[in-house]
């Protein structure tokens, strides 16, 4: 990591639930570089998910600190839309707007939010939209559209933003088995072309081929993290031994 532009540093991150009960988050500090795929593991519970949602306020930790661009977002003062604009952020489920049409989907952020012009955000949507393997589809709606094709179009969808770093919470989870494939291609093309991407994710092979660095959590901290080859081949924690044992 030395040496590389550092977007994201993470340092004592807390978040309580139930008045201080359950201790999602239990002192993370992590930093996520410029063109880095970082992959996060672990088992249910491990807080992975809270991790992500704190990265833009999603959830707002207890305590700790969140670093964007050498500004800590999680002071109250700090303006967290400006951030989150350049944080494109992909969700188990697609958050589509049942109503209006894919093409109506894809631009509606950029037109209200940036103040882009109209035409210029439908051109970008469409090559978008072609670069996933569904140009045809832009007049459709999300209801006329299988849930694989939904999810490539919430990943383009944050796209078109133009973000900076692009945070997945699970994005595979709730498809059947033969869409996940079409959903993970999108992403590799993506971590390809140098988007920083940080990946909550059970698919274990897309941690392997696609992660630069793969963490594991358990118990709301981080156990162990490493490159992909070292932390699969040469796990050093007992915990990711074990756990490793059951899902490869």
């Amino acid at each position: 990591m030395s040496g590389k532009e550092v977007l994201i540093r993470v340092t004592g991150l807390e978040k309580h639930f139930k008045g201080g009960e359950i201790k999602a988050l239990n002192g993370v500090t992590a930093e996520i570089c410029r063109g880095e795929v970082v992959v996060v593991i672990g088992p249910s519970g491990s807080g992975k998910s809270t991790f992500l949602r704190c990265l833009n306020l999603l959830e707002r930790p207890t305590g700790g600190s969140v670093m964007f661009h050498g500004v800590d977002i999680t002071d109250p003062k700090v303006n967290i839309d400006i951030h989150r604009q350049k944080m494109g952020m992909v969700f188990q489920h697609f958050n589509l707007f049942p109503h209006m049409t894919i093409l109506d989907n894809m631009t509606l952020a950029p037109v209200k939010v940036l103040k882009k012009n109209k035409e210029e955000s439908e051109q970008k949507a469409l090559a978008l939209l072609g670069r996933v393997g569904l140009a045809g589809r832009a007049a459709a709606y999300p209801g006329q559209l299988s849930g694989g094709q939904k999810q490539r179009i919430a990943i383009v969808r944050a796209l078109c933003m133009e973000p900076e770093v692009m945070l997945f919470d699970e994005p595979t989870s709730a498809l059947d088995p033969e869409m996940v494939g079409e959903v993970l291609e999108v992403m590799r093309d993506l971590a390809g072309e140098g988007m920083t991407m940080v990946v909550v994710t059970h698919e274990m092979g897309f941690a392997r081929e696609v992660g630069s660095r793969v963490i594991f959590m358990d118990g709301g901290t981080i156990v162990e993290q490493n490159a992909p080859e070292e932390l699969f081949g040469n796990p050093s924690s007992d915990r990711l031994k074990s756990f490793l044992a059951k899902v490869l």
